[in-house]
């Protein structure tokens, strides 16, 4: 790998992450108001088209070489594999987030809560899983090639970093909710990190990250934005376990 390319990938990945936690630059012109449905939603999702042409321009003129893993090869062993952990976190957060928010304040559209439960949710896995993983993690993985255990660096560090990211999603919350919220989401990402380097297909992890992601669907039906206790106790031990379960995934891998 040439280091220009990888000078351009690291570039790439920290405009793609400034850009996902921003808003912009859509942020700025794109206000649409449509039923129920939260307007920010719609400039988020419009950002993701413009990471999407970014992203297919850099690779295919500058960074051609650069590989992500978007293929079928592994697809269907890895889900049977690692995959059906992943969904049965999922099933559990969402009951998690059902248990903390009823009884329900709001009757939401059916497009409110297919716009804002799913299709942005499906958005924000292939945004996140492009530059987190496979661009994040893999640059940190060739840039550490020296060390023994470059890989397991690469996950582990990209984890932090997408945990760490995850704090501005939260911030004027109480203390609690914000440590939760950054150690859940490490240990979701070394999950994802984990199977991915472990199956070489980036398509496992988007699929996963959707599906632990839309077990927030009940918040489509509260005014409530924070976490409940009684979820934060559900959800926390359930992704320590995840992540004890991914470090044992990358001691196969090493």
């Amino acid at each position: 790998m040439k280091k220009k390319e990888l000078i351009i990938i690291g570039i790439l990945t920290i405009l793609l992450a400034f850009m996902d936690i921003s808003g912009l630059p859509s942020a700025l012109f794109i206000n649409i108001e449509v039923l129920d449905i939260t307007p920010f939603y719609w400039t988020l999702m419009f950002n993701f088209i413009i990471i999407g042409v970014i992203t297919f321009l850099t690779l295919k003129y500058l960074c051609p070489s650069w590989k992500l893993g978007l293929n079928k090869n592994e697809l269907k062993n890895g889900f049977k594999k690692y995959g059906i952990i992943g969904a049965v976190v999922g099933i559990i957060s969402g009951i998690a987030f059902y248990m903390g928010l009823t009884p329900f304040n709001y009757s939401p559209t059916i497009w409110k809560v297919l716009i804002e439960g799913i299709i942005y949710y499906i958005g924000v896995a292939l945004v996140e899983e492009l530059y987190v993983r496979g661009f994040l993690l893999n640059l940190i993985e060739k840039l550490c090639y020296k060390k023994k255990n470059n890989t397991i660096i690469a996950i582990i560090l990209s984890s932090v970093i997408f945990g760490l990211g995850h704090i501005f999603g939260v911030l004027g919350q109480s203390i609690i909710i914000i440590i939760t919220k950054i150690v859940w989401t490490i240990a979701m990402g070394m999950y994802f990190g984990a199977i991915y380097k472990k199956t070489n297909n980036l398509w496992l992890p988007i699929i996963l990250h959707f599906i632990i992601n839309v077990c927030a669907l009940p918040y489509c039906f509260t005014s409530i934005t924070s976490y409940p206790n009684i979820s934060l106790y559900i959800i926390l031990p359930t992704y320590i376990l995840l992540g004890i379960y991914s470090l044992y995934i990358m001691k196969k891998e090493r």
